[in-house]
């Protein structure tokens, strides 16, 4: 009953910045996985960046040193922080939220669109 809402999506010009944010509402598992994901249009979805409970991060080789991951102390909302976007970061971004133990889900949010064009 995990519900997962984002929010910051929008349209940049290349070389601008934008900020994600995910907020989970429900029982969340003490370890967990919580970060980003993105899918264009062809294309696999692919994980962007996310972050373990502890603090551990993880970042697409594509993304490292433009982005970076946070969350709140509690772990019930994950920031992406995107900077120098260019138009291969244009796509749907879903915020995704993975169990690392019992009970085991994987939820998903809508998605929302990310667009970098001049």
């Amino acid at each position: 009953q995990v519900q997962l809402v984002e929010s910051g999506g929008g349209a940049v010009q290349p070389g601008g910045s934008l900020r994600l944010s995910c907020t989970a509402s429900g029982h969340i598992v003490d370890r967990n996985f919580m970060g980003w994901y993105r899918q264009a249009p062809g294309k696999d979805r692919d994980l962007v960046a996310g972050i373990f409970t502890g603090g551990v991060k993880k970042y697409a080789d594509s993304v490292e040193g433009r982005f970076a991951i946070s969350k709140d102390n509690v772990g019930n909302t994950v920031y992406l922080e995107m900077n120098s976007l260019n138009a291969e970061d244009t796509a749907v971004y879903y915020c995704n939220l993975r169990s690392l133990g019992r009970p085991f889900y994987d939820y998903w949010g809508q998605g929302t669109q990310v667009t970098v064009s001049s």
